[in-house]
């Protein structure tokens, strides 16, 4: 698309904004980008339950290896990346939901907002596993 500057020099821009157009680092785009890739997360956690459901109607044999799987290194670390995920999709959700009703668009309150997301997601992961672990034994 053909544009103008401010002085009137025509400059060609794109269509939409793209990637190139967004600072990475900045705490609003950080928050965006986290919350579209922790809802994929959610989705790849949703497969891992109906794998597990459909391991515990399928038998004894089956209900194993998926337990046996979940319990592995690899298992625990996706685990622990699912439950990461799934509170900062959970607070960043609610801090949406006060932009929704009109509050926290100032840059300073996007700020602290979007660092106290980070911050209790973070807290509520250490917690979440603490009382799985310690529940467990």
């Amino acid at each position: 698309m053909i544009g103008r500057r401010t002085d009137g020099t025509p400059i060609r821009r794109p269509l939409s904004p793209h990637l190139q157009v967004y600072d990475m680092a900045q705490m609003t785009s950080a928050t965006s980008i986290a919350g579209r890739v922790t809802g994929v997360i959610w989705t790849v956690g949703l497969l891992i339950l109906v794998w597990w459901l459909l391991a515990a109607a399928a038998g004894p044999r089956a209900y194993a290896a998926v337990s046996w799987f979940l319990s592995s290194w690899l298992g625990v670390l996706g685990l622990l990346g699912l439950t990461a995920a799934a509170w900062y999709h959970t607070l960043n959700g609610v801090r949406h939901l006060a932009y929704d009703a009109g509050f926290g668009f100032d840059i300073p309150t996007t700020y602290k907002s979007g660092r106290a997301v980070i911050i209790g997601t973070a807290v509520a992961t250490i917690l979440t596993w603490i009382i799985a672990l310690t529940a467990r034994a």
